[in-house]
């Protein structure tokens, strides 16, 4: 395996291990103010993301349609929100959880629930890492070694605070350090897994290759819409999460175009 593809299917899964190793390093809940600030710019990385390194890319491939080269990113982002919209219907919402996640009583169903939650929208971001890996070692014009890097590093990011809100509520309900790290770890391995399947479906998806990117997109903004803005936003002071979506956003958009 390449060292570009092992790190980019690596470093999204590094991420969750660091937030769940919190339960070694911090006694209470992650201080709310660091949480708001690393959401935010966890969301405007990943919103930054999927216009530079997704929906781009999947319309200058499909640049042969003439002015109907939106179509495919138009239906590929249409498809991954209800993709997620109807995962969201099946398992359980993560702020559904909004209890655990603040230190009160964490039965064992409502933990396994909450992993479940955490992986299962983990996966479109593992695919979304996957496809760009694809893309690239298939030699797609719009899709670099240094974008894929960087989609990887952002969705990295905000893993961190989503393995501590699994593995430090599961620690404050009694569970060992060890195993709530475990816990924690494990809800992140389906991105690898993701990225990998991807990457092996490659010569299937490469003549769909703008519906997938597009698709991967669309995922991945559902999840900002839906669960990092509204966790950036709660309760007083939120302009600081504001603040770091903006340069999250602007700080992934120079990359992208920069390195890209």
């Amino acid at each position: 395996m390449q060292p570009e593809v092992l790190q980019g299917v690596l470093i999204p899964f590094l991420g969750t291990a660091i937030g769940s190793a919190c339960v070694f390093f911090l006694k209470g809940e992650m201080n709310l103010r660091l949480q708001r600030a690393l959401t935010g710019f966890a969301a405007g990385v990943m919103v930054a993301a999927s216009v530079w390194s997704l929906l781009i890319p999947a319309m200058d491939q499909a640049a042969a349609m003439g002015k109907w080269s939106f179509v495919p990113a138009f239906v590929g982002l249409w498809l991954g929100v209800l993709f997620l919209l109807l995962l969201d219907r099946i398992i359980p919402h993560l702020h559904m959880n909004s209890e655990c996640v603040e230190g009160h009583d964490c039965g064992f169903g409502r933990n396994t629930m909450l992993v479940l939650a955490v992986a299962l929208h983990n996966f479109p971001e593992g695919m979304a890492v996957g496809v760009l890996l694809a893309g690239w070692l298939a030699g797609e014009p719009g899709i670099s070694g240094p974008a894929v890097l960087a989609l990887a590093l952002g969705i990295a990011i905000q893993n961190i605070p989503e393995g501590a809100i699994i593995s430090m509520p599961l620690k404050s309900g009694g569970m060992g350090s060890g195993k709530a790290f475990g816990a924690g770890v494990l809800s992140g391995v389906v991105e690898p897994v993701g990225a990998i399947i991807t990457i092996l479906l490659a010569g299937v998806l490469t003549p769909v290759l703008p519906y997938v990117l597009s698709f991967a997109a669309g995922a991945m903004l559902y999840v900002v819409v839906e669960e990092l803005i509204p966790e950036m936003s709660e309760g007083p002071h939120s302009d600081i999460g504001t603040v770091f979506f903006t340069v999250g956003f602007s700080l992934m958009m120079a990359l992208d175009v920069a390195l890209g």
